[in-house]
């Protein structure tokens, strides 16, 4: 029997993939624990995603962690979301080291605790040399407060004569935002069987696939990842072109 993971075309893999992760909260209930605890078991599903990700060679892998309305959750939620943040970064830097992963993050970082922000730069140092798959970590972050930010940045320059309304086009704007360095996610991934993005990446995924599975994120696993991933491989992307334009540019492309 074939695996699932040998199905998937080493040649045709989206250089950045996304994920919302969603569905602690709701694993946690069915089994009667408290929500803390599905957050815990989540940690392994992230290991199993970013594994995965870094075998297949995905080059970009970012992950919904904590957005800026999930401040908004009870006090002792929030405090052990940002214990399992630190005791995860300290317990899984062995994994980063041995599948090359290289550590960034995305988001209102400073409005992390101290000792969050600590260990998460401290991780972000020690993989900074590693040249495998680049792992975003989505914190503290949501879409309206990255394009808020990103106006914002963009008036201060025209107020300081270092930029003119005439010169803001698309690629200016996008160098404004926090992933100004990194490639937009061709393929969404959400679990759960919530079919919503949640101010998430509004402005990246313009262009990107969109999958929604029903399994909870502590029970998503690496055959539930390369099963997406093979679900990406059938569709066709256009852009906006008719397919008969898409095999035409593919023909060129291949002679």
């Amino acid at each position: 029997m074939i695996e699932i993971k040998d199905q998937i075309d080493k040649k045709k893999l989206p250089v950045h993939v996304a994920v919302i992760m969603d569905g602690n909260g709701r694993w946690a209930k069915k089994r009667g624990f408290i929500r803390t605890l599905g957050h815990e078991k989540g940690v392994d599903a992230v290991r199993n995603t970013v594994e995965a990700a870094a075998e297949l060679g995905i080059q970009y892998l970012t992950m919904y962690a904590f957005s800026t309305e999930n401040w908004n959750r009870p006090k002792y939620e929030i405090d052990a979301l940002m214990r399992i943040l630190v005791n995860s970064l300290n317990k899984e830097m062995k994994t980063l080291m041995k599948n090359n992963v290289r550590l960034k993050a995305i988001g209102d970082l400073n409005s992390l605790p101290a000792k969050s922000l600590r260990e998460l730069r401290k991780a972000i140092d020690e993989t900074k040399n590693n040249t495998g798959l680049t792992l975003i970590l989505a914190l503290s972050y949501s879409s309206r407060w990255e394009l808020v930010e990103a106006a914002r940045s963009i008036a201060r320059k025209v107020e300081a004569k270092e930029l003119t309304a005439d010169q803001i086009d698309l690629s200016v704007f996008t160098s404004f935002l926090t992933t100004a360095e990194i490639p937009d996610p061709e393929f969404l991934i959400r679990t759960s069987g919530e079919f919503r993005i949640s101010n998430f990446l509004l402005w990246q995924i313009a262009y990107a696939e969109l999958y929604f599975t029903n399994t909870l994120w502590p029970d998503f696993g690496k055959d539930d990842f390369y099963n997406a991933i093979l679900d990406f491989q059938r569709r066709e992307r256009r852009f906006g072109l008719t397919s008969e334009q898409i095999n035409e540019i593919e023909g060129k492309l291949r002679k």
